[in-house]
């Protein structure tokens, strides 16, 4: 392959050394067929180029790349796991395959792996991943970049040619191998680790690696342990704000899966809300619901002051730390206010009317109740258009008089770039939704006959709103 002006390797998991990584060998496969390659994504680290052989050999057999990552890391991390505290966890069933500079932005990115075998993590595991668990996670990272999220992306999906059994669902069941593109896997968790083992020198050597690869400008303060957890509370409240903004619940906000630039990652047993409800669960093991809906921004912040308690090994002053994790809960609302008016196609104004619209929104989707779908919402009145929302096929519902104070502070915003408005999306009657029914037939029909019709017509209906909604990096 000529190797694309684009393709900028710079593998630094290395310089961690042996304390944060294992070196491990992919699983050999019976069969490989690339069922889904992102080549946008592929684009932005120089990789569209390859032939599908070649996608193949790098993501199904794990040949290296060009003077990357000479083999794959498997990372070591602790974690709380729904807050109880487990230093038996690792990457299990994937790894670091290669790090790259992304075009334009010059930001390192991890290609990293669910699904490529056993590693001294697995446990009692078989390292494996299910084609539909795989499925799945293409759906939702594609839906969540489309609604402004920041998201890893899922970067390829090949099928194994293995059978899998499951207990939580039909068994056998065929197996995929899954690679995301990632701004970092340094979670809370591998914080956690050199922490519980009593190993300050660790926890400080991360901790510089990591102001130094992903928050250069931070490189070099007087506090880095303050500059880090500040970091760490604007990403999360980013990434938690728009969660709530695309009525997202990730379901499993364990510290492990919590990474340190504020990237959502790791799809497992997630949901879209169908309408609003705040006790809404994504896993069936949620039993107490820690995760649910309206608890994910509580759950953020638990996590957040797990890493500072780490942090406090690193010799950190405990009042700098306290500090930061008090300024999160106004970080949060500054980051969901501008959530919520990127989703509502509105510029911000800058004074208390934000804060009232936001609060208007919130009030109007619990008073649509079930009748107004959470997506729909958002589509409807997208750009302050309310001849599109009273004219719609839910209008007579925005009429009434529990949307009065929605409505009139709809009125007095001002679009953002209206002009989106003029995209083929908007005038249909009801947008894309990720809906759980909707990904049971998607995979039905795969599991069934191997279809793959409406996957691929999913996959574009949400590649078609991600254009048409255009929303800008945050």
């Amino acid at each position: 392959m000529p190797l694309s002006a684009d393709y900028r390797p710079d593998p630094r998991l290395p310089i961690l050394g042996d304390d944060f990584a294992d070196p491990v060998r992919a699983a050999e496969f019976p069969s490989l067929r690339l069922r889904w390659r992102n080549d946008r994504a592929a684009a932005t680290v120089g990789l569209a180029g390859l032939t599908d052989a070649e996608w193949t050999d790098h993501f199904g057999r794990f040949a290296p790349l060009a003077d990357n990552l000479p083999g794959p890391l498997a990372q070591r991390y602790h974690g709380h796991q729904f807050r109880v505290y487990n230093p038996e966890i690792g990457d299990g069933r994937g790894f670091t395959f290669a790090q790259l500079r992304e075009a334009g932005t010059g930001r390192l990115l991890d290609l990293a792996t669910k699904g490529s075998g056993v590693t001294p993590w697995s446990r009692s595991g078989d390292g494996r991943l299910t084609l539909k668990g795989g499925v799945r996670e293409v759906l939702a990272a594609g839906m969540l970049e489309a609604l402004g999220v920041p998201t890893s992306r899922a970067f390829s999906l090949i099928e194994t040619g293995e059978s899998l059994v499951r207990q939580d669902e039909p068994s056998p069941t065929r197996a995929a191998v899954l690679v995301r593109l990632s701004h970092s896997h340094i979670r809370y968790g591998t914080f956690q680790r050199p922490a519980a083992l009593e190993r300050p020198d660790l926890v400080r050597k991360l901790l510089h690696y990591t102001l130094d690869l992903y928050f250069p400008h931070r490189a070099g303060e007087a506090d880095p342990g303050a500059a880090l957890l500040q970091e760490a509370c604007v990403g999360a409240a980013r990434m938690t704000a728009a969660w709530m903004a695309a009525g997202f619940v990730h379901g499993v906000l364990n510290t492990d899966n919590m990474n340190i630039t504020g990237e959502s990652f790791d799809y497992g047993p997630y949901r879209f809300l169908p309408h609003n409800d705040p006790n809404f669960v994504a896993a069936y093991f949620d039993h107490a619901g820690l995760y649910s809906f309206g608890r994910q921004p509580e759950a953020v912040f638990w996590n957040l002051r797990q890493l500072a308690g780490c942090l406090l090994m690193a010799g950190v002053a405990e009042d700098s730390l306290v500090e930061v994790l008090n300024g999160f809960g106004d970080l949060y609302r500054e980051a969901l206010a501008a959530a919520m008016l990127r989703r509502l196609g509105l510029a911000p104004r800058g004074d208390e009317s934000d804060a009232r619209l936001v609060s208007a929104a919130f009030r109007a989707l619990a008073a649509g109740g079930p009748e107004i779908r959470w997506e729909p919402f958002f589509f409807d009145w997208f750009c302050g258009d309310d001849a599109r929302a009273l004219q719609g096929a839910r209008g007579a519902v925005y009429r009434r008089a529990e949307f009065d104070d929605f409505r009139r502070e709809m009125a007095a915003a001002v679009p953002e770039r209206p002009e989106r408005l003029k995209a083929p999306f908007f005038a249909g009657e009801s947008p894309v939704e990720l809906l759980i029914d909707r990904i049971e037939a998607v995979w039905a029909r795969i599991a069934a006959d191997d279809d793959w019709t409406a996957f691929d017509a999913l996959a574009a209906e949400i590649e078609t709103a991600r254009q048409a909604w255009d929303f800008q990096p945050a």
